[in-house]
């Protein structure tokens, strides 16, 4: 795809770029579609139960008929809403969480756009999902959903500060933020792979994807006293499906993200594996990063909000600070 960009952009570029994001679309919703099934069954396997079994062989439909259904759902807007910013809302949260997929590099070949600042593009587009969240709270005219998204974006931009910090010690060790630069110093033996030298920055990068998912145990939104479902309790139909759809993409992004900055990759973990082709290596990693985020939420009790916004500000932002400084000494004195 990246040889594309050296042409001169014409009709024959124009249609393979076409064809190239509706079959991404179309995989990044069949994944969803069938996340949330993946999901249900873990949840169901942590809790001794089987999880949906009814609608077509062994459950496989049950997602598919809940989708179907929110699709039929009266769409409501309340009277009072401001309705532009309401019916935006939902789309400015989902468009980014699709958008930055188009970096992720899944094989040497198979990748969307080769950016020099992927990684910056990545964090930039991720932010704009906040302005969605808190716009969708706050056109509600809603008093539970204007605390709501006020709640997810003092969550959000708490823990992104970090989640960024945190990948610093990945682009210092790379020198790029290339994603597939990134890739590439991570070849070899799986002891090249960034999340041993970097363990502490993917701790802290861990904790700070996990609440930025807003999941299970910081899905503080939709929790606390008040009975509601935080930012999105006005919305109904195909718009609260796209708040849901957006944290679904976003586990996609998040698990391939990981994948590729400390799993190295679609690199074996020994050189000899090599004849195994490398999309089977990312899909591996990536579908144990996805496991462990649903796994996650079937183990742990969700925290109360002072405890979210202290492991944040208080703990989270001061290792990842250190982790930096150490890659950078060891960066110097071993150069």
């Amino acid at each position: 795809m990246s040889e594309l960009l050296l042409e001169p952009f014409g009709w024959k570029n124009f249609w393979i770029f076409l064809l190239s994001a509706v079959i991404l679309l179309l995989l990044v919703l069949g994944f969803v579609t069938y996340a949330i099934l993946f999901e249900r069954k873990v949840l169901g396997w942590a809790q001794m139960r089987h999880g949906p079994v009814r609608t077509g062989p062994w459950g496989l439909l049950q997602t598919v008929a809940d989708v179907l259904k929110l699709l039929m759902k009266e769409d409501v807007i309340p009277r009072k809403a401001d309705r532009v910013l309401f019916i935006l809302a939902p789309a400015i949260a989902f468009v980014p969480s699709f958008a930055v997929l188009a970096t992720i590099p899944y094989t040497e070949t198979i990748r969307f756009a080769d950016l020099n600042v992927g990684l910056l593009y990545y964090v930039a587009l991720s932010g704009i999902t906040t302005i969605g969240i808190l716009l969708g709270g706050w056109a509600s005219n809603n008093k539970y959903a204007l605390m709501g998204g006020l709640r997810s974006a003092a969550q959000m931009i708490s823990y992104e500060i970090p989640l960024v910090i945190s990948v610093v010690g990945v682009i210092l060790l790379s020198g790029s933020l290339n994603m597939y630069q990134i890739v590439q110093g991570q070849a070899g033996y799986f002891w090249n792979w960034n999340i041993f030298p970097q363990i502490i920055g993917f701790g802290v990068f861990l904790i700070a994807a996990v609440a930025e998912l807003n999941r299970t145990p910081f899905d503080l939104p939709e929790a606390e006293s008040e009975l509601v479902a935080g930012y999105h309790v006005e919305y109904s139909g195909f718009r609260f499906a796209f708040f849901m759809l957006a944290e679904y993409v976003y586990v996609y992004a998040i698990a391939a993200l990981t994948t590729v900055l400390y799993l190295g990759g679609w690199h074996a973990p020994f050189p000899f594996l090599d004849f195994i082709p490398g999309i089977i290596w990312f899909l591996l990693k990536f579908s144990f990063v996805v496991f462990f985020l649903f796994w996650l939420r079937a183990t742990l009790p969700r925290i109360r909000i002072d405890q979210l916004m202290s492991m944040a500000w208080k703990y989270l932002l001061p290792i990842a600070l250190i982790n930096v400084f150490l890659t950078a000494v060891v960066l110097e004195f071993y150069r």
